[in-house]
């Protein structure tokens, strides 16, 4: 089964339109009510929909690696750097995890994005 994403806030919409046209299933914090909510927040929230939370900003990195440490569970973190990774590139990769990554592999991590 494909993993579903949840996009914050920051993710450019190209990304979250170039993954729906390519059949992602992807909600954006926006379109679910969740733009002003505190990160730490937003990422229980994305567990509560059983989504993997896809992100640009490296808060999301910082929570999830301060979640990792402490042992608290959340569903997977899937972070790019906004200006060095090309949209293009982002949308692929996360078509990619999002059709092949198995939901046991990608809780409680956090994968990241590379320009390559």
């Amino acid at each position: 089964m494909a993993l579903a994403l949840y996009m914050d806030t920051c993710v450019r919409s190209a990304i979250t339109n170039g993954l729906r046209a390519r059949g992602v299933d992807v909600l954006t914090t926006q379109e679910d009510g969740h733009a002003e909510t505190p990160d730490p927040l937003v990422l229980d929230r994305a567990g509560e929909l059983g989504r993997v939370m896809y992100s640009e900003d490296e808060d999301f990195v910082i929570e999830g690696v301060r979640r990792q440490r402490a042992g608290i569970p959340f569903g997977g973190v899937i972070y790019a750097h906004q200006i060095r990774v090309p949209i293009g590139r982002c949308i692929e990769r996360l078509q990619t995890i999002a059709e092949t990554m198995p939901e046991e592999e990608i809780a409680n991590n956090v994968v990241y994005i590379s320009r390559r």
